[in-house]
C-alpha cells in the first residue's frame, strides 16, 4: 500500500512528461546562438509594447496637444523628432509596436490555424475531397497574396479586425502544403493502420494521432508567419489600407509619405519605424529557424 501510495498518478506523470520535454527543448535551442539573440530582441520588444502605456503614455498619439514643433530634428527633447503634428517619435514607434506585434501575432495564428486544418484534412482524406481542397489551396497559392490582402481590405471596413482577417486567409496554402505532406508521412505508419482496425474514426485518427505529430511543424511554422505578417500589416497601412484610428509601424511611414518626408529629407520620420518592422521581422524569423531545426534534427544545429 505504500509502495502504492508513494507512485505519481497520470496528471503528475504527464506533467513531469511536459517539464522533461520543455527542458529539452530550451537545453536544444540554446545551441542556437541567432536564435537566442532573435529571442532577446523579441523580449525587449514585447516589454517595450507591453509597458508602452507607463512609459509614454496614452496620449501620445493625440494631435490637439503635441508637445513639439512640427518635423523637429532629433535632439535630446526629442531623441527621434518630431511628425508632421509634434509628436514625439520615440513615444509612437514603442506605441506602435503594441498595434503591429498584436495584429502580427494574430493573423499569423489565424492562417497557420486554417492551414494546418485543410493540411491535414486534405491528407486525411485521399478521394475527391482532399484534390478540391488541394486544388484551392493551389489558387490561393498563384495568387499574389499581398494583392488579394489589398483587395479584402479595401472592400471591407477600415478597422484592425480586417487587417488580420485580409492577412490570415491570403497566406494559409504554404502552411497547408506542409502539413498535408507531414500528415501523408504519419498515416503511413503502421500505429494509424492499427487505430483504424481497433474501430478508430477519421476524427479520433486526425485529433489524437495525426494533429500531435504535425503540431510540431505548425509551431515552427506559426513563428515564421509572424515575420510575414508584420511585414504585411506595415505593408497594408503603408497603403492606407490600415486603421486611421490607431498607431503602427507601417501607419508611421503613410503619415510620412503624406507629409512629404522623402522628398523633404526628414529620415528621422522614415527610418524609427522602418527599421523597426525589419528588426521584429528578423527576430521572428532567426526565432523560426532555430525552433524549425529543434523540432526537426535532420536540419542540424545552426550556430
Amino acid at each position: 500500500m505504500s509502495t502504492e501510495a508513494a507512485q505519481p498518478g497520470p496528471r503528475a506523470l504527464a506533467r513531469q512528461r511536459r517539464r522533461r520535454t520543455a527542458a529539452r527543448f530550451w537545453q536544444r535551442y540554446r545551441a542556437h546562438r541567432a536564435g537566442l539573440l532573435g529571442l532577446a530582441a523579441l523580449v525587449l520588444f514585447a516589454l517595450a509594447a507591453l509597458t508602452a502605456p507607463l512609459t509614454v503614455g496614452s496620449d501620445v498619439s493625440d494631435v490637439t496637444d503635441a508637445p513639439g514643433s512640427p518635423l523637429e530634428a532629433p535632439s535630446g527633447r526629442f531623441p527621434l523628432g518630431t511628425d508632421r503634428f509634434g509628436r514625439d517619435l520615440l513615444g509612437l514607434v514603442i506605441w506602435g509596436s503594441r498595434i503591429s506585434l498584436l495584429v502580427g501575432l494574430l493573423a499569423a495564428v489565424l492562417s497557420v490555424a486554417i492551414g494546418a486544418v485543410v493540411g491535414i484534412c486534405a491528407g486525411h482524406f485521399r478521394g475527391a475531397y482532399g484534390t478540391v481542397l488541394m486544388r484551392i489551396t493551389d489558387w490561393f497559392l498563384v495568387m499574389p497574396t499581398l494583392v488579394l490582402a489589398i483587395a479584402l481590405a479595401t472592400v471591407m471596413s477600415r478597422s484592425l479586425g480586417t487587417v488580420v482577417l485580409a492577412i490570415g486567409v491570403t497566406s494559409w496554402p504554404t502552411t497547408a502544403r506542409l502539413v498535408r505532406a507531414q500528415t501523408l508521412a504519419v498515416e503511413s505508419r503502421p500505429y494509424i493502420e492499427r487505430a483504424r482496425a481497433l474501430g478508430g474514426g477519421h476524427w479520433h485518427v486526425m485529433t489524437r494521432h495525426v494533429l500531435p505529430n504535425v503540431m510540431p511543424l505548425v509551431l515552427a511554422q506559426t513563428t515564421l508567419m509572424v515575420s510575414s505578417s508584420i511585414l504585411a500589416e506595415a505593408t497594408l497601412a503603408f497603403l492606407g489600407l490600415g486603421d486611421p484610428t490607431v498607431v503602427s509601424w507601417g501607419g508611421l511611414l503613410q503619415d510620412a509619405r503624406e507629409a512629404g518626408a522623402v522628398s523633404a529629407g526628414d529620415w528621422w520620420y522614415l527610418v524609427p519605424p522602418g527599421i523597426a518592422i525589419a528588426l521584429v521581422a528578423l527576430a521572428f524569423t532567426l526565432c523560426g529557424r532555430a525552433v524549425e531545426s529543434v523540432l526537426n534534427p535532420r536540419l542540424g544545429v545552426t550556430r
